[in-house]
């Protein structure tokens, strides 16, 4: 198996563009993913194309990329549409780097995008509705609603559900988490707290207010131990990436592409909560580390998918950055802080920067790539040699239904 290298990235600003379109998102991207590279539209041979929800918001539910990219002048080549809950551009990821370090191609562009943000608060929630098993909706939401229901606070008891049913799923893992490991809001809280503090330094996050420790814990509750600070947002965006081989970075030099180590996908199963050492993030990031032939150690950074708070600090321990029940702890140490020993969502995660779903995958290449590239600027982790990705999608009872696990390599001198 051959080589595959990130050569060109590019991504919109994230947020509620209600003036745009996902054709004019898309293309944009693309143009920057292009630019970066030094590459036109004629050196693409295969696209992937991530996105989830424009059937249920505007109604194509087929045909996505097709239609998307035309705007962009890319029309005429294979066009793969990849739908894999949020993890959707990082499958498309993983399915480029197959298919050019396998040698189908040497040149493939992958492209996240969402136009996630309309007026009708139902067709987002549509989107939501369908990234769990609905056939067990009912049995799945009591065994969420119910876990460690111990642990919450009598002034919190009685509070309406969450609009968004991955709020009520989060919170119930995290209520078990507390219960499980003593886990504390407010270490949450400091997860939170970092994140936004960080998007203040990112010119592409949809918020860039950084929140005091009090100011999160305050926020408006969502689902208790979550409060809106510690949830990510509705957004609209895209990003794009240029897979290339050894052979094409002839064309477009190698000087700043960014090689994949590894790229793993995994689907989660209906296992018991509390066997989480079977985690499918954490049993596709011992894949992914032995793939790449790196520790856990040797990682420099990491982009993992906080959905909520809490979800980062799972995920912590799911990339084995501390022992099972010490995400917490890791948080509140200040470790996960930019110029900390494991810098975590440097671009202020989920919860700040945005996520429109099908391009949050890209999104957080596109930071890591900017990281080992030594191009971040104020936000920059210095000495960035390794970065890892963490994206998960959709729920499986307990734990993701689609995770992947992404392993960088800064660009050789």
């Amino acid at each position: 198996m051959g080589e595959a290298f990130v050569a060109g990235v590019g991504m919109t600003p994230f947020g509620r563009h209600t003036d745009r379109t996902l054709r004019s998102l898309t293309a944009e991207a693309v143009a920057a993913a292009l630019a970066d590279a030094g590459a036109s539209r004629s050196d693409i041979e295969v696209v992937f194309f991530g996105n989830v929800g424009q059937g249920a918001i505007e109604g194509q539910h087929a045909v996505r990329g097709q239609t998307a990219l035309a705007a962009a002048g890319i029309e005429g080549m294979p066009i793969i549409n990849v739908e894999n809950a949020c993890a959707s551009s990082s499958t498309a990821l993983s399915l480029a780097v197959s298919q050019v370090a396998h040698g189908a191609v040497d040149v493939a562009l992958v492209v996240g995008a969402e136009k996630m943000f309309v007026p009708e608060r139902e067709r987002i929630a549509a989107v939501f509705d369908g990234c769990w098993d609905v056939a067990n909706a009912e049995k799945n939401g009591a065994l969420m609603s119910g876990m460690g229901r111990g642990v919450i606070p009598e002034s919190a008891r009685g509070l309406p559900k969450a609009q968004s049913i991955f709020m009520e799923i989060y919170a119930g893992i995290a209520r078990w988490h507390m219960e499980t490991f003593g886990t504390t809001v407010e270490q949450i809280a400091t997860a939170a707290s970092k994140n936004h503090g960080h998007s203040v330094f990112n010119p592409l996050s949809q918020f860039r207010d950084a929140f005091s420790l009090d100011e999160v814990l305050g926020g408006r509750p969502v689902a208790w131990p979550l409060t809106v600070p510690m949830c990510s947002p509705v957004s609209d965006g895209a990003a794009a990436l240029l897979v290339c081989s050894p052979r094409a970075l002839r064309r477009f030099g190698a000087n700043r592409a960014v090689r994949v180590l590894a790229s793993v996908v995994r689907s989660g199963r209906d296992r018991p909560v509390g066997d989480y050492r079977q985690h499918v993030s954490h049993l596709a990031a011992v894949a992914a580390y032995e793939q790449a032939g790196v520790d856990p150690k040797d990682i420099s950074l990491a982009e993992v998918h906080d959905a909520t708070s809490f979800a980062e600090i799972l995920q912590t321990e799911n990339l084995m950055f501390c022992d099972f029940g010490e995400g917490g702890q890791l948080a509140e140490s200040g470790a996960t802080r930019i110029g900390g020993r494991i810098p975590v969502n440097p671009s202020g995660g989920l919860v700040s920067k945005g996520h429109p779903i099908g391009a949050t995958g890209a999104a957080q290449i596109f930071e890591l790539v900017t990281h080992l590239r030594g191009e971040a600027g104020s936000r920059q982790v210095e000495g960035a040699r390794l970065a890892i990705a963490e994206n998960g999608g959709g729920f499986r009872a307990v734990e993701e239904a689609a995770v992947c696990i992404t392993v960088l390599e800064r660009p050789q001198s």
